[in-house]
């Protein structure tokens, strides 16, 4: 009896457990003045460890629609980030530069700074708590 007590105790811990993971928010991103519909518009939800240094913690692509996209980050834990987001015309997965080092490609970031020099992430920071978020990028 013990032994079977033990056993249903065990499997129900097992699963509250499991129901009792952290659901994070979703965070919607939209960029309404995309030049063209040609490529995609990557977006790359950062921590300020990984802000301009490749991948962030999450990515995600889209294809552009009348100069429209729209994304959702899904459970996304608490804490502060910034959103990079860049319209890869050619689809090569990066951004592109001209010779005198200007970028090629439209790209824009959270809280929509105005740029002098490459995008600085204690202009584009936000933070994450208990509720979901709305952005809206412009290029």
């Amino acid at each position: 009896m013990k032994t079977l007590t033990l056993t249903i105790v065990l499997v129900l811990t097992s699963f509250l457990g499991f129901s009792q993971d952290d659901k994070g928010q979703n965070i919607t991103v939209t960029i309404e003045n995309v030049q063209n519909d040609k490529g995609k518009v990557i977006f790359a939800l950062h921590t300020k460890s990984t802000f301009m240094q490749g991948p962030g913690v999450d990515n995600l692509e889209t294809s552009i629609k009348d100069g429209k996209v729209s994304v959702t980050f899904k459970n996304v834990k608490p804490g502060e980030y910034a959103i990079l987001a860049l319209h890869d015309e050619n689809e090569n997965k990066q951004m592109d530069f001209q010779a005198n080092g200007m970028p090629k490609e439209a790209y824009g970031t959270t809280n929509n700074p105005m740029f002098y020099g490459p995008p600085q992430y204690n202009e584009a920071k936000f933070t994450v708590a208990d509720k979901d978020l709305t952005f809206k990028i412009r290029f």
